[in-house]
């Protein structure tokens, strides 16, 4: 007797088609249970507080748009703060359904999904923190200061994308911004002029992430741990100049050299979108360049495909006559480089003489933001801008009074971060080879 065939088909992995007719795969909830706890909180922690003041259905929000002199601008507008959140709580709930209903059938819920479920919980969250109260909500200032925010963690993305689609993992990021900072913050106070400063940065970086590629593809040390210790190593080189060098001699070697404003014409007169993204310095400019180079230069290019290579497979690259380890050793070069670019925006782009430790912490939320975009430049740019809105969020919320403890707001952009990573990207698979030593 004669099995029968069974036809074979790209539908699963191995070809083959379950004769008893089941479904492949588990059903991950995940999104859906998220927007149902926003939902939750929306309805116990925002309608349900409002619920409790005297004279709610009286209070308004108010939102102001304006920022600096602008040729047209959209005057404030008020709306009814608890009306507002309800319509508002009503919608994401009929987005969770719809995201129910999408994963039950095994279809891919939208980003556009994602995007209104976002901006309409914030509206919410916004509308709940000004209710009745007579300072205003300011838009266009909450995004600037977001983005502001949000630069040094995306050349920090930048540069772990660039290290680790190479096979290279960079621990490094924290003490390649920080070392940035200090040369900018050096080069431009000794030749008074900031655009060296500027140019200084990412040669620092460089540094850093030369000696990184240097112990982990010639020496193979162990690349988390030689990550931290040129950490810790950079933390205190630059500790020991500020409090000896710099301190003694602020004007000549520590001085303010900030960036000048450049305003796009016409682009930056557009209101709450000009503001903030045409009326920036070169170095925010040079950061959109960055992120769209990058992204497609890694999926566009030859080097981009040779990169991936090296960290997916690099025996197979090298049986093509790709040199793994020395396109590691430069890109991991020139992901520093692009690290240390980020760090001048916290001395001449910010306009700052340089502080001990002012990196504070942003090389490592860079880090995370890398796994958020999933080893993806512009899955990277949407996890740190989200990080620095989070944060300047807080920052807003406690100059307006927002009756939200002064605590939580201070680690409202942490717990974002870590509900992001932990509940948005799930189980990632970062670089087959990534952190592995190649020999030939």
């Amino acid at each position: 007797m004669t099995t029968p065939v069974v036809p074979v088909t790209a539908g699963t992995p191995t070809g083959d088609v379950p004769a008893d007719g089941a479904v492949l795969g588990k059903i991950s909830y995940r999104i859906p249970v998220i927007y149902a706890v926003l939902v939750v909180f929306a309805l116990l922690g925002l309608v349900g507080t409002l619920l409790r003041r005297e004279g709610v259905w009286s209070q308004t929000t108010e939102f102001q748009s304006r920022y600096g002199d602008q040729w047209f601008t959209i005057p404030n507008f008020s709306v009814p703060s608890l009306l507002t959140i309800i319509v508002l709580t009503v919608l994401i709930t009929g987005a969770t359904g719809y995201a129910y209903v999408l994963t039950a059938a095994r279809r891919t819920i939208p980003v556009w999904l994602h995007i209104a479920v976002g901006l309409a919980f914030v509206a919410a969250f916004l509308t709940w923190a000004g209710a009745g109260k007579t300072s205003v909500i300011p838009v266009t200032s909450l995004l600037a200061g977001a983005l502001a925010l949000s630069v040094p963690l995306i050349f920090g993305a930048m540069s772990g994308v660039v290290c680790e689609r190479s096979g290279v993992i960079n621990i490094a990021i924290e003490g390649q911004l920080l070392f940035g900072a200090f040369a900018a913050a050096v080069v431009a106070s000794l030749a008074t002029q900031p655009y060296l400063g500027l140019v200084a940065a990412p040669i620092a970086g460089a540094m850093v992430g030369a000696l990184l590629a240097w112990f982990a593809v010639k020496y193979q040390v162990n690349q988390i741990i030689i990550g931290v210790v040129l950490n810790t190593l950079i933390l205190g080189l630059t500790s020991f100049f500020f409090s000896t060098l710099l301190a003694d001699n602020r004007e000549t070697w520590n001085a303010r050299q900030p960036l000048g404003v450049i305003e796009i014409p016409l682009l930056s007169q557009i209101p709450i979108i000009g503001p903030v993204l045409f009326r920036q310095s070169i170095l925010v400019y040079l950061m959109y360049a960055a992120v769209i180079i990058l992204q497609i230069m890694l999926f566009r290019s030859r080097w981009g495909l040779r990169t991936r290579a090296v960290g997916e497979h690099p025996k197979a690259a090298d049986t093509v006559g790709i040199q793994v380890n020395k396109r590691r050793v430069w890109n991991t070069i020139l992901g520093g480089a692009i690290a240390g670019l980020g760090g001048a925006f916290f001395t001449v782009g910010s306009g700052l003489a340089f502080g001990r430790e002012m990196s504070a912490g942003n090389g490592f939320i860079a880090l995370a933001a890398m796994i958020l975009g999933k080893w993806n430049p512009t899955g990277a740019l949407v996890a740190a801008l989200l990080f620095g809105f989070s944060k300047n969020l807080g920052n807003v919320l406690g100059t307006i009074g927002s009756p939200m403890p002064s605590q939580i707001l201070a680690m409202l952009p942490y717990v974002i971060t870590i509900f992001a990573v932990a509940g948005l990207v799930g189980r990632v698979r970062p670089p087959a080879s990534n952190g592995v030593p190649y020999s030939k």
